[in-house]
């Protein structure tokens, strides 16, 4: 004989089911629904696109969300009403970016395509003393036929690029032990100068001293922030003290100037031979793998043929699902991100820039989709580079 609970879990069980049938009758008639409703949309995008009206019109969105929660019967069904066309709205506006895309409206990005950077009979300034890493990355990717010249801040070197007296500027972007340079990424959005390519540097870091200084002199030590955060294990095991200084170069110059034993200096071997001291220890940076990346900066805005990347700079209204909105343009067209940052915004207390990179090209009917519609419901869009 059959037990009783066996025959009330075969009973539940074909309940289970039936429910999941019902459930798959459903889901095929919203699908019916949702694609209807997308097909009037498209009637939509030719309207706004006959009068030139913008395809986000945030107010009657809230406006037509806050009545169709009013039809739901409790208050989790009305949060699911508002989540729920939250998305179909986005959707919505995601096919009205590409249509209006494929009808040739905002498809030129405003980047020339060039096979190769010109990397002769140019000008390339770097921040920092000869010696510093910013000059060896210089060096290694322009090579021997370009006028280099030096400056003393982030900011001059932006500043000679975007004036005309420089072509390029190569500057230190992001450390794989220490993170972004926060000075950088915020100079990016307040030039007008943008990324054309980028290029890895290994970082071996030396703790440099005078001639005859031992390890067991060293009372303080000078170098820039970044060496300190990147060198912290091998600085704090001895105790020395720490001074800030604007660039390895400069800290390197510095103690060939005090020619004092008590005080010595990280830098680059580079920078030890060419200021005449002597290396104590060698690779103290604790990662062995620790490279830069520099970016290479032009004030034109151009794109080598074989650039697979894109970087772009937004801020966003301060309200609870916008970052996602954002990123899911990215998602929409198929394009992978690769990284992303933030910034506060200045006199806007809390308030973030975010810095996002993507795989793709300026030419490519996604990337441009993806930018449309992240120009037109963020703050402040910029395009950094394609490179």
């Amino acid at each position: 004989m059959q037990d009783k609970r066996d025959i009330g879990k075969d009973e539940n069980m074909k309940s289970l089911q039936e429910s999941r049938k019902e459930i798959d009758i459903i889901d095929e008639e919203i699908i019916k629904l949702f694609e209807r409703r997308m097909e009037v949309c498209k009637d939509v995008a030719a309207y706004k696109l006959s009068t030139g009206k913008p395809v986000l019109d945030r107010k009657r969105e809230l406006d037509k969300i806050a009545t169709l929660k009013t039809k739901a019967t409790d208050e989790f069904y009305s949060h699911g009403v508002e989540e729920l066309f939250e998305q179909i709205m986005s959707m919505s506006r995601k096919m009205q970016y590409k249509l209006l895309t494929e009808e040739g409206v905002n498809n030129d990005i405003g980047f020339d395509v060039v096979d190769e950077l010109p990397k002769e009979d140019v000008t390339v300034v770097y921040q920092g003393l000869p010696g510093a890493y910013s000059q060896q990355a210089a060096t290694e990717y322009f090579g021997e036929k370009v006028e280099y010249v030096n400056v003393t801040t982030f900011r001059e070197a932006m500043k000679y690029v975007c004036d005309g007296k420089a072509d390029y500027a190569v500057l230190p972007f992001e450390n794989s032990s220490a993170g972004i340079v926060t000075d950088v990424y915020d100079l990016l959005v307040e030039f007008h100068n943008c990324i054309v390519d980028t290029f890895d540097v290994k970082i071996e870091h030396c703790l440099c001293g005078v001639k005859g200084a031992k390890i067991e002199d060293i009372k303080e030590v000078y170098s820039h922030p970044q060496a300190f955060m990147q060198s912290n294990s091998f600085i704090e095991e001895h105790g020395w003290g720490k001074v800030n200084l604007a660039n390895t170069a400069i800290s390197a110059r510095y103690i060939s100037e005090q020619n004092d034993k008590t005080r010595a200096c990280i830098a680059s071997e580079n920078a030890a031979q060419i200021y005449g001291l002597e290396i104590l220890h060698k690779g103290i940076n604790f990662n062995a793998t620790n490279t830069t990346k520099f970016i290479i900066i032009s004030r034109d805005r151009i794109a080598r043929r074989n650039a697979g990347l894109i970087c772009i700079s937004f801020e966003m209204p301060h309200e609870s699902g916008t970052l996602y909105q954002m990123l899911s343009h990215i998602i929409y067209n198929d394009l992978n991100m690769t990284k992303i940052e933030s910034r506060p915004v200045p006199e806007r207390k809390w308030e973030y820039r975010f810095y996002v990179e993507f795989e793709g090209k300026a030419t490519q009917a996604g990337v441009i989709n993806a930018l449309s519609g992240i120009n037109a419901e963020s703050l402040n869009m910029k395009i950094l580079g394609n490179y």
